[in-house]
């Protein structure tokens, strides 16, 4: 019987673990890589539960604990106590995050569960040489926008290094201030902290990033890794809106270098959020990783 005492905290002691799994159980969706968990444990205190050589995440919340799916080999008993474990300490959507294939067996498992997708955190994943290129009719506007860009704004482009991490986060205090980290929204409140971490961390999380200065001052980065060997994610783009277009110029420079390696770039979810899911839809994604969640009965 599964229990809430079989989690323990996320920490980054548990980055082999992790790597180890997660390379005979590749993830697809963001909120699952270590990266992310490390980076965002202030805000959703990660947990997990290894049973059954199977992986079991969770996160916490505003005090409402919300679990995953189990990674490994099909265990129906140990789903099954999930199942009762979640609907006993979470709210009515108790089990998030559900890929496709670990849906179907779920309901096999247990015909009749309510399963909703969860469109708000669906993952956009392009092509990568399409991001780089920009070809075609599709990206018309944004070639213009990028090209306005590079006329009207004397910019250099550099990876994020030790040389600059000053400068970086001197950046991000100040995009930080212009988006009003303390206005309320809790995601972007903690948002601040977890790209300090990334950056503070970005050897040890084999993370790589770049920034573009604007008259030698930077005014926007990315950071990114390897997800799985034809996807990169790219974990955070920031940019200021001193220079319009700036965002087109950090994107297409990213995908420039990520298109050497891999097929296709994630660049996560939208969260909901009605303008970012437009400016994500417009550069035309290639699929989309779905995901659904468990609603309890009414």
């Amino acid at each position: 019987m599964l229990r809430q005492d079989d989690f323990r905290p996320v920490t980054f002691a548990d980055r082999a673990f992790f790597g180890k799994l997660y390379a005979v159980y590749p993830q697809r969706h963001s909120d699952n890589t270590f990266t992310n968990m490390v980076c965002w444990n202030h805000f959703a205190g990660y947990t997990f539960a290894y049973v059954g050589k199977n992986l079991i995440l969770a996160s916490t919340i505003d005090g409402v604990t919300r679990f995953r799916p189990p990674i490994g080999p099909r265990n129906p008993a140990l789903l099954r106590s999930l199942i009762r474990l979640a609907s006993d300490v979470s709210d009515n959507e108790p089990i998030v995050l559900i890929d496709p294939d670990t849906a179907v067996w779920m309901r096999e498992v247990c015909p009749g569960i309510n399963l909703v997708p969860d469109r708000n955190h669906f993952e956009y994943v392009y092509q990568a040489a399409d991001l780089a290129e920009l070809p075609g009719g599709n990206y018309l506007t944004i070639r213009r926008q990028l090209n306005k860009f590079r006329k009207n704004c004397a910019s250099t482009v550099e990876p994020i290094s030790e040389n600059n991490w000053d400068d970086v986060k001197r950046f991000l205090i100040e995009w930080c201030e212009w988006k009003g980290c303390e206005s309320g929204d809790p995601v972007l409140a903690n948002e601040k902290e977890a790209v300090f971490f990334a950056i503070d961390h970005m050897k040890d999380l084999a993370l790589r990033g770049l920034a573009i200065r604007v008259s030698s001052k930077i005014g926007a980065i990315s950071l990114y890794e390897p997800m799985t060997g034809d996807t990169a994610l790219v974990h955070f783009e920031k940019g200021l809106p001193d220079c319009d277009g700036i965002y087109k110029a950090i994107n297409s420079e990213t995908a420039a270098r990520l298109a050497k390696k891999f097929t296709y770039i994630n660049r996560e979810s939208d969260l909901g959020v009605p303008g970012l899911r437009e400016a994500k839809m417009r550069y035309h994604p290639h699929h989309m990783v779905e995901v659904c969640s468990m609603k309890r009965d009414s």
